[in-house]
């Protein structure tokens, strides 16, 4: 029975990765360890398995910024990307809030290699997080839960900024996916649309 059930598990795990969209068969022994299945996309930021889109939930004592450089409803040129095919692409403002923010490394819940200087984090989206922002090399655990095997995770801070931060809606350039209350992208991050 034992030896039934370590032939079956594995299978159940490819027949699922593969109805996931991943028909490498090379890789099939791979996903029979949950903790090795996030390092086959998983790149350096971390970015791969980022939650794209979400409900568009922000923490309850989030302090929305009243004069954003960027309304609410306008749209805006996303200049840095945090993903491939998100540079470059137009974003319709979602919501704007005044907040400090961080960059973060942290190795995932799920295991795989750490990441490094994922962006952004917000100081509400850290465990215990007080009035004070969080000084670069203190360790925090993180709320937040943008992709999988963060929530939960002991990260670092790298840097923290002051700023007001943007939950987007665009398109990504690469496969006109169509991304909803992304978190998070920082004002100078995006610039106005040009009209000629």
């Amino acid at each position: 029975m034992k030896k039934f059930f370590s032939r079956i598990v594995p299978l159940i795990v490819v027949i699922a990765l593969t109805a996931c969209g991943n028909g490498n068969d090379e890789n099939d022994e791979q996903h029979t360890e949950p903790e090795s299945a996030p390092e086959e996309s998983l790149d350096k930021t971390g970015h791969e398995h980022i939650d794209h889109s979400s409900s568009g939930e922000v923490p309850e004592n989030l302090k929305v910024e009243e004069n954003p450089a960027f309304e609410v409803g306008s749209k805006a040129l996303i200049n840095h990307g945090h993903m491939p095919g998100m540079e470059g692409t137009e974003a319709t403002i979602v919501g704007a809030y005044h907040t400090n923010v961080y960059a973060v490394s942290y190795t995932s819940t799920t295991g795989g290699e750490r990441v490094e200087e994922h962006k952004w984090v917000i100081h509400e989206e850290l465990k215990d997080a007080g009035e004070e922002p969080f000084e670069p090399g203190t360790e925090v655990t993180l709320e937040a839960d943008h992709m999988e095997g963060m929530k939960g995770a002991l990260a670092e801070i790298d840097f923290v900024e002051e700023t007001t931060v943007y939950m987007v809606d665009f398109t990504l350039t690469t496969d006109g996916e169509e991304i909803k209350n992304h978190k998070w992208v920082t004002e100078d991050e995006l610039s106005p649309i040009e009209h000629h």
